[in-house]
């Protein structure tokens, strides 16, 4: 069994980016009522402060800070794909160790985070509202409807066509 090294911090700010075991699938925007409701059951037993999010239909990417003292962000990703796998029809495919192990083939098993300083939060903030343009989905970063960005403009952190459809510099952040 693999040991992975986290930097876990009690308390602490995280990037994460959480993919669909089939990329090409569009489940999370066509199944985006079951993801919200998923999102809120966990953070409704297990807190969190949801910083910065956009989904995408293959995956999400999304910053938020647990609460003084916690650091359980594991359980809180494993709660969530859990409760939004339940709405969803099984009939994916499944590798034969997925099987054998009776899980779902909606989610890849891992997921990319790491710890967020001040310095950075910005970045990742930005490579977040960024992204649905990135990958083609929209023509202004304000056109996509999956995102935390609206918030950030009503919080006046973002001019309302910031992003705009002009091709900015690709920060090395999430997936590659």
């Amino acid at each position: 069994m693999a040991n992975y090294r986290r930097n876990i911090v009690p308390g602490g700010s995280f990037f994460f980016t959480v993919n669909l075991a089939d990329r090409r699938s569009h489940l999370l925007t066509d199944k985006i009522a079951s993801l919200r409701s998923a999102y809120r059951v966990v953070a409704q037993r297990h807190p969190f402060i949801t910083e910065a999010v956009v989904v995408l239909p293959d995956h999400l990417h999304c910053i938020w800070t647990l609460p003084p003292g916690d650091r359980d962000f594991a359980t809180r990703w494993r709660l969530i794909k859990t409760e939004f796998s339940k709405h969803i029809t099984v009939g994916e495919r499944r590798s034969s160790s997925r099987v054998a192990k009776a899980e779902r083939g909606i989610w890849q098993r891992r997921y990319w985070e790491h710890t967020l300083r001040d310095r950075v939060f910005e970045a990742h903030c930005n490579y977040i509202h960024f992204n649905p343009l990135k990958h083609g989905h929209v023509t202004r970063v304000s056109a996509w409807p999956f995102s935390s960005f609206k918030k950030f403009v009503q919080a006046g952190v973002y001019p309302s066509d910031w992003g705009g459809g002009a091709q900015e510099e690709d920060a090395d952040h999430g997936e590659r």
